[in-house]
């Protein structure tokens, strides 16, 4: 629901707040867990400009679980307060600066869920594997996704290392096609009980907050392990979360129709109104020797087949339990231009179309030392920008 808080001519005392193209307006307000200079202790924040402003008065604790926990009502009131504090006008209060701040991991997640929502995604890789036959003849009926695993969910900036695995027959050693995905999270809000699933009605409110997502990705290891059964060791050996969350609340100028879809939906994965988000995310690449990032591709969220709603209320239509802080992600964000491919095994058509550097160098798939950053924003008339800050991970060579 829309309300003064998306005043686009609010501003805010924090002088970097109100400059055009920042990330973290009045209107946005991310959430974060962080540690301060000079101190030890996690706690929660609010993100503001360039700086931090201390939540712990408002959210006690050491992460954004308690906050994920609240009903949807009060995360909004959260967010009324928090524009008060901060809106032109206000006592100025203590900020940190976020370069001097060690961010973690927002919540701390006991189970982690990946989707396959892009059907430009699915069609491109389908495309790549099984010519004839691209897209598989559930993907229009239900949500594709696979439990990962929550204890590789590391915070952005830590780097990832090349994993080892099984190649095809009798061959085990370093990936030799490490890949990324870019992908929106949510953070689940309050919890459903065992055996109750949530109504599409109600599962727009149990999405506390959205964050990016990179699900590295072993392809020569997945195409080799994941029939029957799909994806495990090719995808679970690290997954990359940013540290900020964008409140469901802030994102609601940005709401829009989901696709239309042209086979028929179950009732209980038909939502009743503007499902989607327009969101456009990118990813950029220093590669390993270069001085600057270059970008590789910008997607459209709102293309998304499934929306995060209808990925809720699947996930919960057996009686699957839910938790306060739990992360779902969208899958590959894709779209239907190459510009719009969100991994490289789409970007170069699985190494046949290499990616050409400035440098004059090449990549096919992830070299060591080559860092991926994601990003993305929300964008329209009349309303602030909604930045989502960036997702980092450098790639380390294999172990010994």
């Amino acid at each position: 629901m829309l309300d003064d808080t998306h005043d686009a001519h609010r501003r805010s005392w924090v002088p970097t707040a109100n400059e055009p193209g920042t990330d973290f307006p009045l209107q946005n307000l991310p959430l974060c867990t962080f540690v301060p200079p000079n101190d030890a202790r996690p706690r929660v924040g609010v993100g503001i400009g360039d700086a931090i402003l201390d939540a712990s008065d408002w959210l006690p604790g050491p992460n954004l679980n308690g906050f994920c926990a609240l009903p949807a009502a009060q995360r909004a009131e959260l967010r009324r307060q928090f524009v008060r504090v901060l809106e032109a006008g206000a006592p100025t209060r203590e900020l940190f600066a976020q370069r001097d701040c060690a961010l973690f991991n927002p919540t701390a997640v006991g189970d982690y869920t990946d989707f396959y929502a892009s059907i430009h995604h699915a069609t491109n890789v389908g495309k790549l594997f099984r010519p004839d036959n691209p897209l598989l003849p559930n993907y229009k009926h239900v949500p594709i996704g696979y439990h990962g695993r929550a204890s590789s969910l590391v915070a952005s900036g830590t780097p990832i290392r090349r994993p080892h695995g099984q190649l095809g027959e009798g061959k085990f050693g370093p990936t030799r096609e490490l890949d990324y995905e870019v992908e929106v999270g949510a953070l689940l809000g309050p919890a459903n009980a065992l055996g109750a699933p949530v109504p599409i009605s109600e599962a727009r409110s149990r999405v506390a907050g959205v964050c990016l997502v990179n699900d590295w990705s072993a392809r020569d290891v997945q195409r080799w392990e994941y029939q029957p059964l799909g994806p495990f060791l090719a995808k679970n050996f690290g997954t990359s979360v940013s540290p900020w969350v964008i409140t469901a609340e802030a994102l609601e100028p940005f709401r829009v129709p989901a696709p239309a879809h042209d086979a028929p939906v179950l009732p209980y994965l038909q939502e009743p109104d503007a499902g989607a988000f327009d969101i456009h995310v990118e990813v950029w690449l220093r590669a390993s020797g270069e001085a600057t990032a270059i970008r590789l591709s910008r997607a459209p969220f709102r293309e998304m087949y499934w929306t995060l709603g209808q990925m809720v209320a699947h996930h919960t239509s057996n009686g699957c339990p839910l938790r306060a802080g739990d992360l779902i992600a969208s899958g590959t964000v894709s779209g239907p231009e190459k510009e719009n491919r969100g991994c490289l095994l789409e970007l170069t058509s699985k190494g046949t179309d290499p990616v050409r550097l400035p440098s004059g160098a090449t990549r096919t798939f992830l070299e060591d030392g080559d860092e991926v950053i994601l990003r993305a924003s929300a964008e329209r008339a009349g309303f602030a920008r909604i930045g989502f800050g960036e997702c980092r991970g450098i790639v380390l060579p294999a172990s010994v």
